[in-house]
């Protein structure tokens, strides 16, 4: 499947992020687990990430963990090993709260809250911002407002694609200034047929065959000549995960379907592409 496109993608540079949360924070799991449950559900985050940091090394590639300042601030030693094998850390804000439910002062006070506690874990500083749920768009703009004032340089917290749950189908298709000083950078998408078709990771990766997904970021690094950006969970890495009962079949499905090839997709989408930080592929190498 290669509608006539070249291959040779070896000169194009990708950007490869981590959204760092739990499987029981799953947005789509909001109704079935309170957060106050939280603090009582077993963890299993720090070997995902493990195993994804593994994985990253065998293949001496960079890549960016969205964090989640919840996360960081009870399990600190997963923010350091990611901070100390190279990767950017970045931030998914505190609570996992859509940015689209919260009022303007509130989401302000959480993404400066996850900042600073993640820079002050990971020993770096954070450039990016990453909304639950990919959770901006037009009603709620103010939020790159909120992103500029909290000292964030980018984002990318819009999927330019149709969904149920999120997507705004008529924003820009690759990164653009959202406002002075703040990049946003969109997961990756195919134009095709008048529609943007999704190409970023997330379930999709893992419903469609891998070779859709191959053939979509090749067509952005050899039609577009763009960067892609693409993302997955550390709970997506984890077939023994546990499972949450009285979800709807549609949420079942999303949620669990190919968790058990999706190690060994990663791995080939290592090797097939060239990938690192999100701050260096669009910041120009910041640090």
């Amino acid at each position: 499947m290669n509608g006539g496109i070249a291959t040779d993608t070896s000169s194009i540079v990708n950007a490869l992020t981590i959204d760092v949360e739990d499987y029981f924070q799953v947005a789509a799991f909001a109704d079935r687990i309170v957060r106050s449950e939280w603090e009582t559900l077993p963890c299993r985050v720090e070997r995902n990430i493990d195993r994804i940091l593994d994985l990253l090394a065998g293949a001496n590639a960079r890549a960016t963990f969205f964090t989640l300042g919840w996360i960081a601030e009870r399990y600190p030693d997963v923010v350091r090993r990611i901070s100390a094998a190279g990767h950017e850390v970045a931030s998914h804000g505190f609570e996992h709260k859509r940015a689209s439910e919260q009022k303007r002062d509130a989401f302000l006070a959480d993404i400066r809250l996850a900042k600073a506690v993640l820079e002050d874990i990971g020993g770096q500083e954070v450039h990016g911002y990453r909304a639950p749920s990919f959770s901006v768009g037009h009603a709620n703009a103010w939020a790159f407002d909120c992103m500029t004032e909290a000292g964030y340089t980018y984002s990318s917290s819009i999927y330019p694609i149709r969904h149920d749950h999120y997507g705004v189908p008529d924003a820009p298709r690759f990164a653009h200034e959202v406002r002075p000083g703040l990049l946003e950078v969109p997961i990756a998408t195919v134009r095709m047929l008048s529609n943007n078709l999704p190409a970023g990771g997330g379930g999709y990766f893992r419903l469609l065959p891998y070779v859709i997904s191959r053939w979509s970021i090749r067509r952005i690094n050899t039609v577009d000549r763009k960067p892609a950006m693409f993302y997955f969970h550390p709970w997506e890495l984890d077939p023994d995960q546990p499972r949450v009962d009285g979800i709807s079949v549609k949420t079942k499905f999303r949620h669990y379907v190919n968790l058990h090839r999706m190690q060994s997709r990663i791995s080939r989408l290592l090797a097939d592409f060239r990938w690192d930080r999100a701050d260096r592929v669009f910041l120009g190498g910041a640090q």
